[in-house]
């Protein structure tokens, strides 16, 4: 397990370490899914530090796949850090961000403290 559980809002949320393999694929996002179901968490926090090379970058699919992999599941998935320059160099990445964070599976995040204002504001 590359985490920990933490309740927030009162929701379960498996927080990745900042350490950890890189989410580059389906694989690494089934090892995630495992842990979280392992513990019954809902929700995880991945920091961006953890995603993989090109995974920002829309053309390789490959946030499309990932986060496919946990909707699929029933499980939301939070991106947690600062995502400022990949937005600011592509109009579909911060169209895409935006539309994630009108819903209610995919979010990305500053920090754990607008995790938690938005997982408060979801209930």
């Amino acid at each position: 397990m590359t985490g920990r559980v933490e309740t927030i809002a009162g929701v379960a949320v498996y927080v990745c370490d900042r350490e950890g393999p890189p989410l580059d694929g389906e694989r690494a996002a089934s090892d995630i899914l495992g842990d979280m179901f392992g513990c019954e968490a809902k929700v995880a926090a991945i920091p961006v530090e953890r995603l993989g090379e090109g995974f920002l970058t829309l053309s390789t699919r490959l946030a499309g796949e990932v986060t496919q992999k946990f909707v699929n599941y029933g499980r939301q998935v939070v991106f947690v850090g600062d995502v400022s320059a990949a937005v600011a160099r592509s109009d579909a990445l911060r169209d895409y961000v935006r539309e994630c964070n009108r819903g209610r599976h995919v979010w990305f995040v500053a920090d754990m403290g607008e995790l938690e204002a938005k997982l408060a504001g979801a209930r």
